[in-house]
């Protein structure tokens, strides 16, 4: 969408009640005026700054006129704004529509999010899973070097498996290694 565009669809939400002031005004046009290029004349700049006529129709005045002079122009009256009313160039509606995602684009963030949103208790039962079958394959194994070391890092896992059924699993590997 070109900057002429843009303006013309932000004009009356600029020109709208009191949404800048006289001052902010006086520096877009003046910072217009001394870009390089200029962009407005010393002529032009004193007329959109004169203070005997009202801000609404000076504003209004300066956006059609710069909407007349081409996309450069109004590219520049955006980067003025920006500097000089940051939080209002950010609400502008052409700054919305812009902002907002094109259904048919893929989002890098939701996808790579997608695939996480199971939540801890899923990562947990999975750990679970996997350490009961890593135990399993280490207890069924018949070598007794293998229940030795199953029975090591049982006893020195009190924190990670609960009191109860670490005792449990001793109980078993101790069975185990008996027969």
């Amino acid at each position: 969408q070109s900057y002429s565009h843009r303006l013309q669809h932000d004009m009356y939400f600029l020109t709208s009640t009191s949404r800048l002031n006289e001052q902010v005004v006086d520096k877009i046009v003046l910072q217009l005026n001394r870009v390089y290029p200029q962009i407005l004349t010393n002529e032009e700049a004193e007329k959109f700054r004169n203070p005997k006529a009202s801000l609404h129709t000076r504003l209004s005045d300066l956006l059609k006129h710069l909407q007349k002079k081409g996309d450069r122009h109004c590219q520049e009256f955006y980067r003025a704004l920006q500097i000089n009313a940051e939080q209002l160039f950010n609400d502008l509606p052409s700054r919305k529509i812009l902002k907002t995602p094109d259904p048919t684009e893929i989002d890098t963030d939701k996808e790579q999010y997608m695939l996480n949103d199971r939540g801890p208790v899923f990562f947990l039962a999975c750990f679970s899973v996997a350490a009961g079958l890593a135990l399993f394959w280490y207890c069924c194994n018949s070598e007794a070097q293998v229940i030795g070391r199953a029975r090591r890092i049982l006893g020195f896992s009190p924190i990670i498996i609960g009191r109860h059924v670490r005792s449990i699993c001793m109980l078993y590997l101790e069975d185990m290694s008996r027969n």
